[in-house]
């Protein structure tokens, strides 16, 4: 068992997912990077994170499998002892007129996007309950408050993770855990590489301030609902969106 706090990335192999590890990485976290199916990238980051810390694990499979997310937990706990923060960053778009999705389309974004976030929560806090401390951050959307024109269910997962992680805050605040999410606006990664660069800019001037978010800024905000610095605060969906909404 390793001595340091540990924490749980889902769908860490890029983008946000990988910032925030990376973050951990460098404040001397133990880290458990896991993706579903982007094995070369999972095992670039794998590469990039030990130049931080050799306590790293790289796991791959489907989270959205109850049993699958239980053999990824029971790996964590087998290396580092416990774990102290679990961000529920794994998910998928799809974009597109609703009518036109089949239901194989809209099961597989809910799939990934909420029964993900459930399972990881559940099989998480059968560890943090018997510590009575730990913290969850689910990266959640702008769209999830407010829906979004051709990504309604997208926007519909990302409105259950909201109400998921108000209600355990409060299911969980007299165990000493702590829950929020953080409401993304548009961040540069590959999710939005479908735009055009035309696209991109029509964007960047609904965004009161100019620009699309990083994935490190992103980070940074979770690190802070993780830390101490933050310990008051809980049950929050906090956006991080330019002034978007």
């Amino acid at each position: 068992m390793v001595g340091n706090k540990t924490v749980f990335v889902t769908g860490s192999s890029r983008g946000i997912g990988k910032a925030i590890a990376a973050l951990f990485s460098a404040e001397g976290y133990n880290v458990a990077i896991m993706c579903k199916s982007s094995i070369r990238e999972l095992e670039e980051t794998y590469k990039e994170l030990t130049a931080y810390t050799p306590n790293i694990l790289a796991l791959q499979g489907d989270l959205s499998d109850y049993t699958i997310a239980s053999s990824a937990i029971s790996k964590i706990i087998n290396k580092f002892g416990r774990i102290d923060v679990l961000v529920n960053n794994a998910g998928i778009s799809y974009v597109g007129l609703f009518n036109k999705m089949k239901p194989q389309d809209w099961k597989k974004v809910i799939d990934n996007n909420l029964y993900s976030v459930i399972n990881c929560t559940h099989l998480v806090l059968q560890e943090m309950l018997k510590e009575h401390k730990g913290n969850i951050v689910n990266i959640s959307s702008m769209w999830g408050e407010t829906g979004a024109s051709c990504e309604a269910v997208y926007s519909a997962t990302k409105g259950a993770i909201n109400a998921f992680t108000r209600s355990m805050a409060k299911e969980l605040a007299p165990s000493r855990i702590r829950v929020n999410a953080i409401a993304c606006g548009v961040i540069d990664t590959k999710m939005n590489s479908f735009l055009t660069v035309e696209e991109k800019y029509d964007l960047m001037e609904k965004i009161p301030m100019g620009r699309f978010g990083t994935p490190e800024e992103i980070a940074k905000l979770v690190l802070f609902l993780a830390e101490n610095d933050s310990s008051y605060i809980t049950g929050q969906v906090i956006n991080a969106d330019g002034g978007m909404i």
